[in-house]
């Protein structure tokens, strides 16, 4: 799901085989307030006549400056959910990690003791 290691732009933070892909990691990146925009996203049509590496959809942040909070922004997506799988206190429903309120009954996720 990262970059390639063969980038022709430092800029480029996210090379991926989806425009969906990269329409997701572009909205992450901008909720974490990184400017950045979707390039290639319609070069499908041209898989054939160009490489298909050259044709996937990257991701490229505007400031070169904030590559490397992309990069980590990224990374910790890639890590998933940090919180783990919890049970809805009022209907029971199981839920992973990442969701802070049950889809269920919209009960927000209680706080969890310290560890």
């Amino acid at each position: 799901m990262f970059p390639s290691r063969r980038q022709l732009d430092p800029r480029c933070v996210y090379q991926g085989n989806t425009v969906v892909e990269a329409a997701h990691v572009r909205n992450v990146l901008e909720h974490a307030g990184i400017p950045c925009e979707i390039r290639n996203d319609r070069l499908w049509s041209a898989l054939g006549e160009i490489p298909l590496l050259e044709a996937w959809p990257q991701v490229w942040v505007a400031d070169e400056r904030d590559r490397e909070r992309a990069r980590e922004v990224l990374r910790d997506l890639e890590r998933g959910p940090s919180r783990p799988a919890w049970s809805c206190p009022a209907c029971d429903e199981w839920l992973e990690g990442q969701f802070t309120a049950c889809w269920r009954c919209g009960c927000e996720r209680s706080a969890e003791p310290a560890p």
